[in-house]
């Protein structure tokens, strides 16, 4: 185990917290949950930092790191959109949801190619990611039907929406790979 890896684990221990903090019946639970996110956000950036500045990325962290972030990600949502149950917010988190699925599984298929590089983070992806967490973060802090919720709900929409353009990205780069060739055909 080394620190970026601690980290993680942190991370995932974070998520049960947030989940008992959201059902306490007080009106610190907002707040208290929008933290929880936000120190969980704080510990992704820095374990990749830690990773690369003290040369200690492994093969375990690379697989550990982004099934903690889905994690964290999915079940705030999942909260959220029973609390909120507003439809096109639901449509927003499944779009979210769905897509962290159709491109971890698009990347382990590539992997296996030997194509990963094909579908490596990109700027779009980057920018949905901090989008989603912004979204999150505000809706976490903040009751339904308040003025900063709404936005929340706007920033989670156009957070759906980069996410669809990355999902298209990734799944451009990689068509070549999955369209069968004319060879294939035959």
């Amino acid at each position: 185990m080394n620190i970026p890896n601690i980290l993680t684990s942190i991370r995932i221990f974070m998520i049960p917290i947030l989940v008992v903090l959201y059902y306490l019946p007080w009106d610190g639970r907002y707040v208290t949950c929008a933290a929880v996110f936000a120190a969980a956000a704080i510990t992704d950036w820095l374990d990749g930092y830690l990773a690369r500045k003290l040369n200690q990325t492994s093969a375990f962290g690379a697989f550990f790191d982004p099934v903690a972030d889905k994690l964290m990600v999915s079940i705030a949502l999942v909260l959220l959109v029973e609390s909120y149950a507003n439809p096109l917010m639901t449509v927003a988190a499944a779009v979210i949801v769905g897509r962290e699925i159709v491109i971890s599984a698009l990347r382990e298929w590539m992997a296996e190619m030997g194509k990963r590089a094909s579908v490596a983070v990109s700027y779009v992806g980057k920018l949905k990611t901090s989008m989603q967490m912004l979204a999150i973060f505000i809706l976490l802090g903040n009751e339904p039907d308040t003025k900063w919720a709404n936005l929340g709900e706007i920033v989670l929409i156009l957070a759906a929406l980069l996410t669809l353009w990355s999902m298209y990205v990734y799944l451009k780069a990689a068509w070549p790979h999955l369209a069968p060739s004319v060879s294939d055909k035959k």
